[in-house]
């Protein structure tokens, strides 16, 4: 796939951009409503990847071919054989703090051993015909109650190896260790070793 100065993302997220921008700085990252493109890929597929993909590829097809970033994520808790998974952001209808007190009451007097849970996120990278991707992870435990301020999604419920969740940590210091920012340097590499 050739990848010209521009690459279009499937966001409207200030953090996703902002992060693709930084990581991916030999290309101007573009947000598909700059050009115009307001459409929401129904995610579907069994995999993060498999969503990531579809997105995409879809919205490169809409662009007549430019090249078009795109990605899925969600938490994995293995005691919850995988739950929510590709479901992270649908399986409750309510607020961040809401689904993250479900997952919680689930895992009520679940010991800390069993309660590892997987931040997962795919990237891929499209022009409508050719497709790559890339998959990125970071591991930690549920917390019995939520804790941090500074975070969004889950991030105050995924307790790290330190003790602290994600919600406790500055934004720089989540920025070293997102499984968003590994998938894209995964994938900055693809482009350049290509």
């Amino acid at each position: 796939m050739k990848v010209n100065k521009e690459i279009v993302i499937a966001s409207g997220n200030n953090g996703k951009i902002k992060e693709a921008q930084e990581i991916l700085n030999e290309y101007k990252i573009i947000p598909m409503k700059e050009l115009g493109i307001n459409i929401d890929v129904e995610e579907d597929k069994e995999t993060f990847v498999g969503n990531a993909i579809k997105k995409a590829e879809t919205i490169a097809k809409e662009t007549n071919g430019k090249v078009c970033l795109a990605d899925d994520s969600g938490i994995e808790i293995e005691y919850l054989n995988g739950f929510p998974g590709v479901h992270t952001k649908r399986w409750l209808n309510g607020t961040d703090r809401e689904r993250n007190l479900a997952i919680i009451e689930k895992l009520q007097g679940v010991p800390k051993e069993k309660r590892k849970i997987k931040f997962i996120t795919a990237i891929a990278l499209s022009d409508g015909n050719k497709t790559i991707s890339v998959e990125a992870s970071i591991d930690g435990y549920v917390t019995e109650t939520p804790r941090g301020e500074n975070g969004f999604g889950f991030d105050e419920i995924f307790e790290l190896e330190d003790g602290r969740t994600l919600a406790e940590l500055t934004d720089s210091e989540k920025n070293e260790i997102s499984a968003r920012r590994k998938a894209l340097e995964k994938l900055r590499e693809k482009l350049i070793n290509k």
